[in-house]
């Protein structure tokens, strides 16, 4: 009864399905394009708002009349087949696919797009798509109004001005297809129109990867809570494993999030949560520790924002993150961990070696109006005696402190 019809990136639609449409839906553009070709009885409906094209949709179907939807490339890949599922049942559909807007641009640009992470930024949060950006070398971002090449610039611009974009607008039309690579800064300071297909995020050094068996971001890692020689440290100055592991845990890192890591160190805890496939800034006081995290980070194959500063004021031209990790901070630790709360949107871990900070930054978190908990990790490892025995040795004890925002927790997960 409702045939979909993907368009305006590969071939026109079939004579036959448009010859016998009595309702043909679409955006204008595809519309008008077809109009010749359209049976002078057929009703036709711009697409702007869903519900009463849905509507009008169902009471043709009602009638057993034949109805037609155009929309862009593979309207299967984010697109509208998800809603008339819904609404009629996938028995009711009679898809015929384009090619997508995103298989279109990297073709453009001679790139493969297995190894790509797509991400929809129309109707959605910008920031999910540009923390996506931030934390994978190949992106493509399908935008709409307020989130388009100019908006996503600027947000990259501030962590990531070392991307390359490459706005690719309306593509399949010979008279107006354009594809243009800019720099983030370049994207934020145009005015790009209303005719962007889709917009590619580069990491040029790293778009060329190995064969794939799994489409998408690469797979993620096999382990975590990685031993501590795996990154260079300065005088045992790094965060456990055994705390690294419950911080991660209580963090909760995850393609499309940003976390920040304060006090940073080492890096290891930022560098562990870009593994797991989130945007990460971290925000260092020390010159060699700002070295030595960008060295643990290029040597991990991630991409971690490095900030020379001292928190809380080094926060300040930072994006909100979802989930902050403090590792720092001294006497100042209950303003750094409040200034860190009310810009947190979803948990905030601190980790102490020293009793006495507890019950102010636990006040800190609760003030701030999260729920608190937290345990004191002690923990003995494994260690070789001369004569093949083993010993106990332990580690120094560490108080881990995690606070969540009530509103959004569901099911034990924070969200």
């Amino acid at each position: 009864m409702i045939t979909i019809v993907g368009t305006g990136t590969g071939a026109p639609p079939p004579g036959d399905v448009l010859a016998g449409a009595e309702l043909v839906v679409g955006g204008r553009r595809h519309l008008d394009a077809v109009r010749p070709r359209l049976p002078e009885t057929a009703e036709l409906i711009v697409l702007g708002a869903l519900a009463p094209a849905l509507d009008t949709i169902e009471e043709y179907v009602g009638k057993g009349r034949p109805v037609v939807v155009l929309a862009s490339g593979d309207p299967g890949f984010f697109g509208i087949v998800r809603v008339l599922t819904q609404r009629f049942g996938a028995g009711a559909l009679d898809v015929r696919p384009g090619v997508s807007s995103v298989a279109t641009a990297f073709a453009r640009i001679g790139l493969t797009w297995d190894d790509a992470v797509v991400v929809s930024a129309h109707g959605r949060e910008l920031r999910t798509a540009v923390n996506v950006c931030r934390a994978h070398p190949k992106a493509a971002v399908l935008t709409g109004p307020g989130a388009g090449p100019a908006e996503l610039g600027a947000a990259l611009a501030r962590a990531s001005a070392e991307r390359v974009l490459v706005v690719a607008a309306a593509l399949g039309d010979p008279a107006r297809e354009r594809v243009e690579r800019v720099t983030p800064a370049q994207a934020a300071a145009r005015d790009w129109g209303s005719t962007v297909s889709v917009v590619l995020c580069l990491d040029e050094p790293r778009t060329v990867g190995d064969v794939r068996t799994v489409a998408g971001a690469a797979p993620g890692p096999a382990g975590w809570a990685l031993d501590e020689t795996g990154f260079a440290h300065r005088d045992s100055m790094i965060t456990k494993f055994e705390v690294r592991a419950l911080a991660l845990a209580r963090l909760g890192p995850r393609p499309g999030d940003l976390v920040w890591d304060v006090g940073a160190g080492s890096g290891s805890v930022a560098v562990e949560c870009a593994r797991l496939g989130a945007a990460v800034s971290a925000v260092e006081k020390t010159p060699d520790g700002v070295g030595r995290i960008r060295a643990n980070a290029a040597a991990h194959g991630v991409d971690v924002h490095v900030v020379h500063g001292t928190a809380p004021d080094a926060l300040a031209e930072l994006d909100d993150p979802d989930a902050v990790f403090v590792g720092g901070g001294g006497r100042e630790l209950p303003g750094l961990v409040t200034a860190c709360a009310r810009r947190a949107r979803r948990t905030v871990v601190v980790a102490m070696a020293a009793l006495d900070r507890v019950p102010a930054a636990r006040a800190a978190l609760t003030g701030a109006g999260f729920d608190c908990d937290g345990v004191l990790l002690q923990s003995s490892r494994l260690a070789p005696l001369p004569g093949d025995v083993t010993r106990l040795a332990a580690t120094n004890p560490v108080f881990l402190l995690w606070g969540t925002r009530p509103a959004v927790r569901t099911e034990g997960v924070a969200l």
